[in-house]
This record gives C-alpha cells, structure tokens and sequence, in this order.
C-alpha cells in the first residue's frame, strides 16, 4: 500500500440509535491518510465518539459507507478484519481488562486471533515494552494507576498489530500526569511504528498536538486542518461550545486591537516570541 495512501474513506456516513429522533452522526466524508495523527474535537454528545465507533464497525451505519484499510463491514467476516486492523482504547482501562496479570491481559487479543504461542509470547514482551509496563507484567492490572491501567489497555491493542488505532476520549479520567504518559505513548506509536491514530477527544492541548484537527458538532464536521488553522478561527471555535488553546485567544485579541501578531499562536513560547518580534520593528 503507498505511503500516503488513504486507509479510512468515509461518504455520507450516517448513524442514529434506535429511537432517537435526530443523527448522531449525518453525512460525514472524511479521508485519512496513513500514518495521520487525527484529532477529533468536540462537545459532549456532539457525535464523536459515535464516528470512532462507526470506524471500528462497533456499530454499523445507518446510511453512507465507511471502508477501512480497503475493506467494508458488510459481511460478519470483513467486520471482523475491520476490528484486526483498527483497534480501539476506551475511556475506562477497567472496561478493557480481561484478565488477573497485566502479561495475561495482553495477550489476551492476540490468542483470540489464533496466534502461535511463540508469537504471542515476542508480541506481549515487545508491547509492554514498547508502552513501558514490562517492569509491571506480573502485576494485577487492579494495582496500577489510571495511567499505567491505560497504557496496558494500549499494550493489548498494539500487540494485536493494528493498522489504526483510535483513542476514544481515553484520557478523560485521568489525572495530568496519566493524560500525559497516554498521550506521549501514542504520539510514539504514531511517530515511530506508523500506527495510524484518531484521537477523540475534547481537550484543547491534547488536540493542538495532532497534524491534523477535524471539530464535529451535531453529527458534523464542521472545521478541518492543521491545528493552528483551525485554532485561529477563535470566533467558530466559541461557536461550537468550545475554547481555542489561550494564547490563540490573547492573539485574536491583540489582533483586534490593532497589533500585527500571527494568528496561529498556540503556546506561551511562541506568544512570547511573536512579542518580542513586534517589540523589534517598532
């Protein structure tokens, strides 16, 4: 498969739970490149988590097409393939836990795959270590910290060998410190095996590390681009019940005013930077 070949095409993807009197999720094309690191941003009950669901074939559409990696979940078997090639890691570690040993637990997806024992074994080993849990293998999952829970809930996707894994808002019930143990594992995988990830979430910094942010609002996506493009619509961002990271706010402010500051401020490094600049050619 080409490198920038896309592995999940959307058209006109549709989803309503039974009865509802409204889409959850209404006519979303969305393309993504292999190798993306996609932020999914919005509210909650704006339908994001439901596209997560619906990439993963959890649920089928009600209307529209999603194909993943080439296959479409029309038959039991392709359903199947779909969820071998796209894993998925929830809000709750505690949901995703199968087992009484960390080791166990992941292992556990690639027995149901049918992988030989040998296998199994090289799969767990490179896992764990590759979220940095291998010092904790022999303990109850039980034990861990949120953070620790949720990166053994990666090593159980990852030794499976997905192509795609999407993070369905899985740093909403941890701490600061476990937000940022989960998602530096991620950006690893991302930066360093190629693993495809969308990332669902509604934290603003989480989003802004992305290379490519989409904000949905009812069961549509309304903003897509590069996370200081689409931070830079301060306006449109209020809009939808969010917040723009805050030096982008203090920019459109400054803006306002008058000064020629860039709009695609993120961080107070680069605010401090773009004043410092102004400061000189006056």
């Amino acid at each position: 498969m080409p490198e920038n070949e896309f592995v999940i095409q959307t058209e006109n993807l549709t989803y309503r739970y039974e009865g509802a009197d409204r889409d959850a999720v209404k006519g979303v094309i969305l393309s993504v490149r292999r190798g993306e690191f996609l932020a999914v941003l919005g509210r909650n009950g704006s339908g994001k988590s439901t596209l997560g669901k619906l990439l993963n074939a959890l649920i089928a559409p009600t209307e529209g097409s999603v194909c993943v990696c080439g296959i479409r979940p029309d038959t039991e078997d392709n359903t199947f393939l779909i969820r071998q090639k796209c894993g998925m890691v929830f809000q709750n570690p505690d949901n995703q836990t199968v087992a009484t040993i960390v080791e166990e637990d992941v292992a556990f997806g690639p027995e149901n795959l049918g992988v030989a024992p040998e296998e199994i074994r090289a799969r767990v080993d490179w896992a764990l270590e590759k979220v940095g849990m291998t010092a904790f293998r022999r303990t109850a999952p039980s034990m861990l910290s949120g953070g620790q829970k949720q990166r053994v809930a990666i090593a159980g996707v990852i030794a499976m060998k997905p192509e795609i894994i999407v993070f369905d808002e899985s740093t909403s019930m941890l701490d600061p410190a476990g937000r940022l143990e989960v998602m530096e594992t991620a950006k690893a995988l991302n930066r360093e095996n190629g693993v495809t990830v969308v990332w669902i979430t509604h934290f603003m910094d989480e989003a802004a590390q992305a290379s490519r942010l989409i904000v949905v609002d009812d069961g549509e996506i309304r903003l897509d681009g590069a996370p200081r493009q689409v931070f830079s619509r301060v306006k449109e961002i209020q809009s939808y019940g969010l917040e723009a990271p805050d030096m982008t706010v203090l920019a459109a402010m400054l803006r306002e005013r008058g000064l020629n500051v860039s709009g695609e401020i993120l961080t107070v490094e680069e605010m401090e930077v773009e004043l410092c600049r102004l400061r000189s050619s006056i």
